[in-house]
């Protein structure tokens, strides 16, 4: 007799827990996100680091590009949590920006973590010029380890560009070294590698550029530098909002829209009003 075939219950049942934890963790990045609140971003991001990271132990990588490239991405019915989150990540980014930056990315998640309790008198601000230069790294990171991969098939080259292995807890001796590195590098430099070196974040700030909601700006936010000194990811210069660093932290939203911080509002407090 031929084998019975698979019902939706067989498929599913090993994958019930998977997919009720990320449906649970995508729930709370969204609401954080959605109502621009502090806490609950701290939240979201604690979820980040627990569960994407060491409970799942699964980021969208280099990997998932390469496999993309050499169609050999895994069977769908049986990694439906793989393939819900990389569809999260692309219509999260096209909808918003760099949102799985922001919030999902269990290492992005790690780092400003890292950055709320680190003291600020630690931290070195580049130079603008230098930090417009450094963000295009990653787009040649990207480039680099894609042409590398063309020619070689070599997957393994993924340990070198990006340090998500951390939390599978394996690794060489040298490659821990680098991470402790890139770590104590990150206390000074806050975000370093999410800004500048992170082949994923290009990938997805490329993306962005067919962002359909983007974050809203004033007339008088070509002069205010409020939000541009705020921003901790050197994505506003000026007037402008650069989509492609933009990772939605929420920082310039709520002082956007703060009637006792922006310009804008009190400004129309206190324009007169016109006698009739």
């Amino acid at each position: 007799m031929p084998p019975a075939a698979e019902s939706w219950r067989d498929i599913l049942g090993p994958q019930a827990l998977d997919l009720t934890l990320l449906a649970a963790f995508i729930l709370v990045t969204l609401v954080s996100f959605f109502r621009k609140s502090v806490r609950l971003k701290f939240v979201t991001l604690v979820f980040a680091v627990g569960y994407m990271g060491f409970f799942k132990s699964h980021l969208i990588s280099i990997v998932d590009v390469f496999g993309v490239l050499d169609r050999s991405l895994p069977i769908v019915r049986y990694n439906l949590t793989y393939y819900a989150l990389g569809g999260f990540a692309i219509a999260s980014t096209i909808l918003w920006g760099r949102l799985y930056c922001g919030r999902v990315c269990a290492f992005g998640a790690l780092t400003q973590l890292m950055d709320a309790v680190v003291p600020r008198r630690l931290r070195i601000e580049p130079p603008a010029h230098i930090e417009r230069r450094a963000a295009s790294i990653k787009y040649g990171l990207l480039a680099s380890v894609v042409v590398y991969f063309l020619a070689t098939r070599d997957m393994l080259v993924y340990r070198y560009v990006e340090p998500f292995w951390m939390f599978g807890l394996f690794g060489t001796t040298a490659m821990w070294t680098g991470l402790a590195i890139l770590l104590v590098a990150t206390v000074f430099v806050r975000n370093l590698y999410c800004r500048f070196l992170c082949p994923v974040g290009a990938l997805l700030g490329v993306m962005s550029k067919l962002t359909v909601f983007r974050i809203k700006r004033w007339s008088e936010c070509n002069t205010c530098k409020i939000c541009e000194k705020t921003c901790e990811w050197g994505a506003i210069r000026g007037p402008q909002i650069v989509e492609t660093e933009c990772v939605r932290c929420d920082d310039c939203e709520r002082l956007y829209h703060d009637r006792n911080k922006c310009p804008h509002w009190l400004i129309q407090i206190r324009r007169p009003v016109r006698q009739v």
